[in-house]
C-alpha cells in the first residue's frame, strides 16, 4: 500500500506542479511567451494622410503665411556633383528664409520639408493649400551639362500656357466640395468648374508676377541675376489655383562663383534678406489693396 501511494506521489506530484507552473506562467507571465497573448498595437489609418508641417510665427492665424519649399530631397538629390547636392543647397536656404522672416516678424511661416525627405512634386503645393498659404516659393538650384559659364539667379512664376492647361485637370481634381478662392464649385458642370479655376489662377498668376518682380527689386545689389526679368514655365509645383507662388533658381551649383556664394553665410544673408523684404512689400500690398 505504502509502495502505490509512493508510486502515485512520484507522478501526480510532477504533474500538479508543471499544471500550477502553466497556470501562473498564463496569469502572471509577460505577454509573449505563450499563445493566448494578443497583442494590439494603435496603426494610423492610411487614408490620415501624413501630418501638415508645423507653422512658426505669430500665433495669430489672420496673418499671412509663407510657405517654403526646399526642392528635392531624399531618394531626389537634385543637381550637383561631389559633397553638395541641390537638395542640401536648397534646405539650408530655405531655412535661411524662415529665420529671416521670423526674425522679421509679421508673417508666419512652413517649411514643406525640415529635413532629407522626398516629397512629390504635387504634394508640395498641396501642402501650401491645405495650410492656408498666401504665399508659395519653391527653392531650387539650376545647374547646365558643360561649364559654359552660366551663372546668376532666374526667377520664374507658371506660363499662361500651363495655367490653361492645368484648369481643367484641376478642375476634375477639385470636383469635390471644395472651394477656389472662397467660390465652391461643388455641384457644377466641369466646364463651369474649369472656367471658375482658370478665373482664379489668372487672379493668381497677376500675384505671382507682381512678387517675382518685387524680387528682381528688392535682390538687386544683393545677388546676381541672370535673367533681370521674370521667366515663366509649367512647372508643376506652381499649379496651385489660388495660392501665388514663385520657383527661383538662387544660382548654379556647378558655378564654383555662385556655389561659393550659396554656401557662405554672406551669401545666404543676401538671398533671405531680399526675399524677406520682397515679401513684406507684397503683403503690405495685398493688404493694401483688399
Amino acid at each position: 500500500m505504502r509502495r502505490t501511494v509512493l508510486l502515485s506521489a512520484i507522478i501526480v506530484v510532477p504533474i500538479a506542479v508543471f499544471a500550477a507552473m502553466v497556470l501562473a506562467d498564463r496569469s502572471f507571465g509577460r505577454p509573449g511567451r505563450g499563445f493566448d497573448y494578443i497583442v494590439a498595437v494603435d496603426l494610423p489609418r492610411p487614408e490620415a494622410g501624413a501630418a501638415l508641417p508645423k507653422i512658426e510665427g505669430p500665433l495669430d492665424a489672420s496673418r499671412p503665411l509663407v510657405v517654403i519649399d526646399a526642392g528635392h530631397g531624399g531618394k531626389d538629390p537634385g543637381a550637383g556633383q561631389g559633397d553638395l547636392k541641390e537638395k542640401t543647397l536648397t534646405l539650408m536656404l530655405a531655412e535661411a528664409l524662415r529665420d529671416a522672416l521670423l526674425k522679421q516678424g509679421g508673417v508666419r511661416v512652413a517649411l514643406t520639408r525640415g529635413d532629407d525627405t522626398y516629397l512629390f512634386l504635387e504634394e508640395r503645393p498641396e501642402i501650401a493649400r491645405k495650410l492656408g498659404a498666401d504665399l508659395f516659393i519653391s527653392i531650387h538650384a539650376d545647374s547646365t551639362e558643360a561649364d559654359n559659364g552660366a551663372k546668376g539667379a532666374t526667377v520664374y512664376t507658371l506660363s499662361a500656357k500651363g495655367s490653361n492647361q492645368e484648369a481643367e485637370k484641376m478642375a476634375a481634381r477639385e470636383n469635390a466640395a471644395d472651394q477656389v478662392y472662397g467660390v465652391r464649385i461643388e455641384g457644377r458642370s466641369s466646364d463651369v468648374s474649369a472656367a471658375l479655376i482658370d478665373l482664379a489662377q489668372r487672379q493668381t498668376q497677376a500675384r505671382s508676377e507682381t512678387f517675382a518682380q518685387l524680387v528682381l527689386r528688392e535682390g538687386r545689389g544683393l545677388m546676381p541675376f541672370k535673367r533681370t526679368e521674370p521667366q515663366s514655365a509649367a512647372f508643376v509645383v506652381l499649379k496651385s489655383p489660388d495660392v501665388p507662388s514663385v520657383l527661383f533658381e538662387t544660382g548654379y551649383i556647378n558655378n564654383t562663383d555662385d556655389v561659393a556664394r550659396l554656401t557662405s553665410s554672406a551669401g545666404r544673408n543676401g538671398f533671405a534678406s531680399a526675399l524677406a523684404q520682397a515679401i513684406r512689400v507684397f503683403f503690405a500690398r495685398t493688404s493694401a489693396a483688399a
